[in-house]
């Protein structure tokens, strides 16, 4: 008989505690119902340690109050990120209870706040980008990818914010994972301007572009193909890695990535740019000649090989791949810039050799000479400076260079017209 009473104490106290805690989240509801969010999430803590043994229904009665309290705490601007995150958890857990007992009571209503909360997330995370708390944005839009994994381009946008705040730790986590999943972000947007604005609306598909279109809302459709991310994500995790003095595994990363990926020529780009970025000069020329074969007209490519030229002293070989960068794309600033920077460095010699000289008649003769001769180097700059100060307006130092030019030709007017747009 003892063991009867003692079975019986045990439902009783068991029906007592599933007794107390609907009267909890009861009291929460309340609580939250009066504006007491911060109320009602410690009313639902203390009953925590009760809800695995509760009913399926009570579960998911208990993670939605609960989520409810978090995003209105979220709402009224406290802890924000913290409070939309432990919102979005709390919902999750609410769908799983349902979804194991096959019965939806919540579901509906928690699947729209976590789009709502998704949302609340990436705004917040731009609002921050724009006041320098690039880090801080990066990690609520993880939380939005978080959310909902299948919209893989938060996590590309959460590693680009945190290359942006410096965060390079955050940043090499978010690329690792954006490996793992193989993210490309290759594909095709399809946009229409709105009538009677200027917003250009992006849509899902051309059909749904067309329709809006052929029902007036919308206007001058666009469709443009979005390149792969793959070797700006790459060249990012390489140079995070080879930063960490980890250069081995940057060129492993890459190297992986090219076999995975064999079409990608963004890739063979990276690949190329980290040894160059190695100064493994003879590999990287190898990469370039491999991906001009490939890409021929790539002005990026044939522009670095001027620079490796520039760099290694060979000037005739840098003036000849910057006046092909800009034969492949006329409007190419940097290289005019680097045309200019070569032939200005003859200019040094000429200089020096003019402070040696005496006033003998002889002195003076080849100090003439020499006077003509950087008069001439000066004037074989002026169309590529002028071309990359066109392009490039805001850039200080063009125009600072180009105004030393002219006022060293005594071309003052001309000067003065440089000046007086900076």
């Amino acid at each position: 008989m003892k063991s009867k009473y003692v079975i019986l104490a045990s439902a009783l106290m068991i029906s007592l505690a599933a007794f107390a805690q609907k009267d909890q989240i009861k009291s929460a509801e309340k609580a939250l119902k009066g504006g007491d969010a911060q109320g009602a999430i410690t009313i639902l803590n203390d009953a925590e340690n009760m809800v695995a043994n509760a009913k399926d229904v009570e579960q998911a009665q208990f993670y939605f109050v609960k989520g409810n309290a978090y995003l209105d705490l979220a709402n009224k601007k406290v802890e924000e990120s913290k409070n939309l995150s432990l919102a979005a958890a709390s919902y999750k857990k609410l769908i799983d209870v349902e979804k194991a007992s096959g019965k939806q009571k919540y579901s509906t209503q928690a699947a729209t706040s976590i789009t709502d909360i998704k949302g609340k997330l990436i705004n917040s995370a731009i609002a921050d980008s724009k006041v320098n708390k690039s880090s801080e944005g990066a990690k609520k839009l993880y939380d939005a990818y978080l959310l909902d994994k299948n919209d893989t381009i938060n996590l590309y946008y959460a590693a680009s914010t945190a290359v942006n705040g410096q965060d390079f730790d955050l940043a090499l986590n978010m690329y690792e994972e954006l490996k793992k999943i193989n993210y490309s972000g290759k594909g095709t947007s399809y946009t229409a301007f709105e009538k009677g604005t200027d917003n250009e609306v992006g849509f899902a598909n051309a059909k749904e572009r067309d329709l809006a279109v052929k029902l007036g809302t919308h206007e001058k459709p666009k469709t443009e193909s979005i390149p792969s991310k793959r070797g700006e994500i790459y060249k990012n995790l390489a140079l995070i890695l080879v930063q960490k003095g980890r250069t081995e595994e940057a060129k492993k990363a890459i190297s992986d990535a090219r076999k995975a990926n064999p079409e990608d020529t963004s890739l063979l780009l990276t690949e190329a740019n980290l040894y160059l970025e190695t100064k493994d000069y003879e590999t990287y020329k190898k990469l370039v000649g491999e991906a001009l074969q490939k890409d021929p007209n790539n002005a990026d490519l044939v522009f670095n090989l001027g620079v490796i030229s520039a760099g290694a002293k060979n000037n005739a070989d840098a003036e000849k791949y910057y006046a092909r960068a800009i034969e492949i794309n006329p409007n190419y600033a940097n290289a005019y810039i680097n045309l200019a920077v070569i032939k200005l460095e003859a200019e040094k010699p000429i200089i020096d050799e003019m402070n040696k000289l005496g006033t003998s008649a002889k002195d003076m003769k080849r100090y003439d000479e020499l006077k003509v001769k950087r008069e001439n180097v000066f004037k074989s700059v002026i169309p590529y400076l002028k071309k990359a100060n066109e392009l490039d307006p805001k850039n200080e130092d063009i125009a600072k260079t180009l105004i030393g030019v002219y006022n060293a030709l005594e071309m003052t007017a001309e000067a003065k017209a440089v000046k007086a747009k900076m």
